[in-house]
This record gives structure tokens, sequence and C-alpha cells, in this order.
């Protein structure tokens, strides 16, 4: 599950997000695919899901109709989509970008407890250092058994990389992820340096 952050202040940095979705989308086909769900939230109360696909330019069209709106966070809402998917058919990893946290810090970390026991961890990438947004993202990652990983403006080449090792690792595990960084892939080696 691939979830957005697209309230208004993020519009600065969403042509790059939807560029580099598309690389992490063609690295997790080279392991062995991976079918991908689009959540994002907006506005007033709009949290909105895609389809599963397995198309990198299916998911890029869609992104692409995305615009972003003024309006709170919605990340439990995002928790609780993944946590109804889960008990579907199970979610390998959830990815979020976001750059603010503006609800119930118990909640959400309520809810990454349940997806930590279902064994879906959270990648939760934050833009900006806003204080309360890092240390949510941080306990809600620790306890899903995922990784909160920081990046700004400059950091556009290191967060491809890490977003690729998150795709291959939800394609195929943390022993496929080891090979990488044995190949020398530092997008693996860093985020195995997070999940360790």
């Amino acid at each position: 599950m691939f979830a957005l952050d697209a309230t208004m202040s993020r519009q600065p940095t969403w042509d790059r997000a939807c560029s580099i979705q598309a690389e992490m989308f063609s690295e997790a086909g080279a392991v062995g695919g991976l079918d991908v769900q689009l959540v994002y939230f907006r506005g007033f109360g709009e949290c909105k899901a895609s389809r599963w696909v397995s198309d990198a330019h299916a998911l890029a069209n869609m992104m692409s109709r995305i615009d972003c709106r003024g309006g709170r966070t919605q990340i439990a809402k995002v928790l609780a989509r993944a946590l109804d998917e889960t008990r579907k058919a199970r979610v390998q990893a959830v990815v979020f970008i976001g750059d603010a946290m503006e609800e119930n810090v118990d909640t959400l970390c309520h809810r990454a407890g349940e997806l930590g026991l279902l064994k879906v961890p959270l990648f939760m990438f934050q833009e900006r250092n806003d204080p309360a947004a890092a240390s949510a993202f941080k306990e809600m990652a620790r306890l899903s058994g995922g990784a909160h990983l920081m990046f700004n403006d400059s950091a556009g080449a290191e967060l491809s990389k890490l977003l690729r090792a998150v795709a291959v690792y939800a394609a195929g595990g943390r022993k496929a992820l080891e090979q990488r960084k044995a190949g020398g892939d530092d997008g693996a080696r860093l985020l195995l340096g997070k999940l360790s």
C-alpha cells in the first residue's frame, strides 16, 4: 500500500513523489512483481483508495490526477484501510509519505501495533522536520516492525533509493533486501540499518 498525504503543505514536493513512485514500482517488478494500492487523503475528510494495480503506468496515471488540497492529516483512516485490506489478503508493507501529524498519537500507535501483530510494517517517510510528526512516525514504525525515515528537498536521490528498497522488501522480503545489499545496493543497506 502506497499512502500519501495530499494536503496543501505537500504541494511543493508532489511532482517529485509522482516520479519516484514509478522507480519504486519498476524495482519491485524486477524482484517478482507487486500489486500496489494508492491511498491518499486531502481536503475536508477526503480519503480515497485506488484498486490494486500491478502496472506502473496505471499507478502513475492515477497519481497524476490527484492534486493537493488544504486539510488536516487523516493517517488513522490510512491505517484503518491497511487493517481492513490485510484481513482480506495480507498487505506486505505500507509506505507512507507525509510531513505532519495532527491526530491523536495514541490512536495511531494502537493501529500501528495492530498492523505489527499482523506482520505489516509501516515505512514512514517524513518530509520537513516537524518534531510532533517525527515522534509519532518513529513510534508507529517501531510498533509495526517498520522504519521511520527523514528526508528533505536535497535528499531526492536517497529517497528514491529507499523507496526502491521498500519495494524490494515488499516483493521479496528481508532475504531479497539482503541480497541487494550484498550486491552493493545503498538503499538496501540504508533500509536494513533502519530495520535492525
